[in-house]
């Protein structure tokens, strides 16, 4: 194949610098290997800069090395090693897609008077404690902060033996915040019976509609879960909904309080 074939046409005279033209010279003689070949690697084997691939791509009339390759899979599609552009971008989109659905689906659930419910009762509070456990303690510890930037007094708790001691403790005029992607950490679960025993005011922001927690408190936030997960093996599912849900809380309190 002759790389200059592959230029776009264009009205302007184009001029290649000599390691512009090195690159040209290498993709022509290596051109079955492209499909496999990151701009990073690229830059390796033909001793380039990524700067000067990419300077190169722009010259030729594409966006950048990706769209390259895509117009070489366009002109030979019948060679099946460019078949792994669409392999990839099929499995990346599919990462993309999964995420926007639980981003979309997650603020459709969501439900003003329940936000403005949970304004008020924050707003009325004395003291907010915040209790999570696992990968859901950085989104706790993002609300904690927010809150003490806003002024207002809040804490969190994420060893199980202390959720359960101060759960117990707390005073009627505070409010707890759980945050649990299942609702159904035996801790948490623990310190919600608490509250409700000392008629405490608890909000929860969960995934499972039906979980423990969820029932147990008096304010729910239910966000939407992905049922497929890129790491099965280990609970490290994504936090995605709780994240958006407790940032939309938190601007909505920030709000109310301006």
């Amino acid at each position: 194949m002759n790389i200059t074939n592959l230029q776009k046409s264009s009205n302007e005279q184009i001029h290649f610098s000599s390691s512009e033209l090195f690159l040209l010279e290498y993709l022509e003689k290596h051109i079955d290997n492209i499909p496999e070949t990151s701009i990073v690697k690229l830059s390796e084997l033909a001793n380039v800069s990524t700067s000067t691939i990419v300077r190169t791509m722009k010259k030729m009339g594409y966006d950048g090395f990706t769209s390259f390759k895509h117009h070489l899979k366009n002109e030979q599609e019948f060679n099946p090693k460019f078949a792994i552009i669409d392999q990839v971008d099929q499995k990346i989109r599919k990462a993309i897609m999964k995420n926007e659905q639980e981003l979309t689906k997650t603020i459709q659930m969501l439900d003003s008077g329940t936000i403005e419910d949970a304004i008020q009762n924050i707003k009325a509070s004395n003291k907010i404690t915040i209790f999570a456990r696992g990968f859901s303690e950085f989104i706790a510890k993002e609300m904690m902060i927010k809150f003490q930037l806003m002024g207002k007094y809040c804490e969190l708790h994420d060893d199980p033996n202390i959720i359960r001691s101060i759960s117990k403790k707390i005073d009627k005029n505070g409010i707890v915040i759980f945050i649990s992607l299942n609702g159904e950490t035996a801790e948490l679960v623990e310190a919600a019976n608490n509250c409700n025993k000392h008629s405490v005011r608890t909000i929860t922001f969960t995934a499972n509609s039906q979980g423990s927690l969820a029932k147990l408190s008096e304010i729910t936030f239910v966000g939407y879960k992905s049922s497929f997960s890129y790491f099965p093996e280990y609970e490290v599912r994504s936090r995605l909904p709780l994240q958006i849900m407790t940032r939309i809380l938190l601007d909505s309190y920030a709000i109310r309080m301006q």
